[in-house]
């Protein structure tokens, strides 16, 4: 069956001299034009293309790869507006991705790039864009453990931190503290589930599992150092069985954190091992 918006493993039933003809296998033929063949392919090779409904309604197959396809959520430019609604660059050169004025969540103006829902109209059966974008997150039940891995599309930032979209499917947020590299509105980050909302939000974090162990072995070198006036004669040169049985962590990351707190002027590298600098 063919996925409009998506991309399909088609075969090549017969050419022509504007193109190929690809099938399903199912009676469906689909068009990819001249400029979009890949080589010479012979007849019953498949080909993956990207398939659309174009101004006349008829199927098309593409090898261009678009922005976004049916299901995903992503922020497009406006390139056109008129009577129909706002026409949008999903990156397929030759057809514009409409954003009918009842999708629309205020007025689009051409240049500005707005956060939009792709999905497949029933009724037209063709791909449309919609800026009310809350309709379609969150129906249904997370089914995340604590740490799992995601994808988060930034979409907002507040005060707190910023709104995402996770996975194509929640609402999702991600606070100032869980935050220690740059991110921009619109891209697109790996992220790790926090906790799972009773209202199906989820929070995430930026911080790796590296990030965390890290973390950890800080605040345990600094207990270790409160807990013995300051001191500790292990370091660098400190074998890694001896890390591991006072500090609870490998030796990798003892290195990292000795080398963090050190550059936030917390210890001092002594040559028979770390001394802890007072608060001034």
């Amino acid at each position: 069956m063919i996925k409009i918006g998506d991309y399909n493993e088609l075969e090549v039933a017969r050419k022509v001299d504007f193109g190929i003809y690809l099938t399903d296998g199912d009676g469906t033929d689909i068009l990819l034009p001249q400029r979009y063949v890949p080589g010479n392919p012979d007849v019953g090779q498949k080909l993956r293309v990207f398939v659309y409904v174009d101004s006349e309604g008829r199927l098309i197959a593409t090898t261009e790869e678009p922005y976004v396809t049916v299901g995903q959520f992503a922020f497009l430019r406006v390139v056109d507006v008129n009577s129909t609604g706002a026409f949008l660059d999903w990156g397929l050169p030759t057809k514009h991705l409409l954003c009918p004025y009842r999708e629309q969540k205020m007025k689009m103006y051409p240049g500005r790039r707005y956060p939009v829902y792709v999905y497949l109209d029933d009724s037209s059966k063709r791909i449309v864009a919609s800026a009310r974008i809350e309709r379609f997150l969150n129906n249904r039940i997370p089914d995340y453990r604590s740490g799992a891995e995601v994808k988060a599309l930034v979409l907002q930032r507040t005060d707190i931190g910023y709104k995402v979209i996770v996975d194509n499917l929640y609402s999702g947020m991600i606070y100032n503290g869980d935050i220690y590299v740059d991110i921009a509105i619109g891209q697109t980050i790996d992220a790790r589930v926090k906790y799972i909302r009773p209202d199906r939000k989820i929070d995430l974090t930026l911080r790796s599992h590296e990030y965390d162990r890290v973390a950890t072995a800080e605040r345990a070198i600094l207990r270790y150092l409160e807990m013995n006036n300051g001191f500790s004669p292990m370091g660098d040169n400190s074998s890694p069985d001896e890390i591991r049985v006072v500090f609870g962590c490998s030796k990798k990351d003892f290195k990292k954190a000795i080398g963090q707190l050190y550059k936030q002027g917390k210890i001092a590298l002594v040559e028979d091992g770390l001394r802890l600098i007072a608060d001034k």
